[in-house]
């Protein structure tokens, strides 16, 4: 868990696709997220540069990753790829990394993709970095705010 006694913190959320990989960035300060990018995965395998260049960039305090469970919270077949997606960022980069549910999140960022007035070809336009804000804002939502 981030440390309580620290002002503010980054995060960095990764929606975790075998074909994408949506990215968001999140401050503990001002409780909020934003869409930040979307890397290409290759079966699951991503470009190692482009996560380094990220987390140099950010310098994230913690590293969220989603968590596709089932809705009946069940494990779905990704959630042990996501899970090694996990592991891996922290054996490569040693951040700290932190599983979280995203349930709904893509069918979440669809809609409000569509509502933006985005299509339908989710193939080349894709939501990824959208899904990742939602879940981590999500997490931030279930945070504790300080009162400053």
């Amino acid at each position: 868990m981030p440390d309580p006694s620290a002002k503010s913190q980054t995060l960095l959320c990764f929606d975790y696709g075998t074909k994408n990989i949506g990215v968001a960035i999140g401050q503990t300060l001002t409780h909020s997220a934003r869409a930040l990018t979307q890397l290409k995965a290759r079966d699951g395998i991503p470009n190692w540069v482009e996560i380094s260049k990220l987390l140099k960039e950010w310098q994230p305090h913690l590293v969220l990753v989603g968590l596709p469970l089932n809705m009946d919270g069940s494990d779905s077949e990704l959630c042990p790829r996501a899970r090694k997606f996990a592991n891996r960022l922290h054996g490569r980069f040693g951040v700290q990394t932190q599983m979280v549910d995203e349930r709904l999140s893509s069918f979440e960022a669809k809609g409000e993709h569509l509502a933006q007035g985005g299509s339908r070809h989710y193939k080349s336009d894709p939501v990824d970095a959208i899904a990742a804000r939602i879940i981590l804002q999500d997490w931030l939502n279930g945070q504790p705010q300080e009162n400053g």
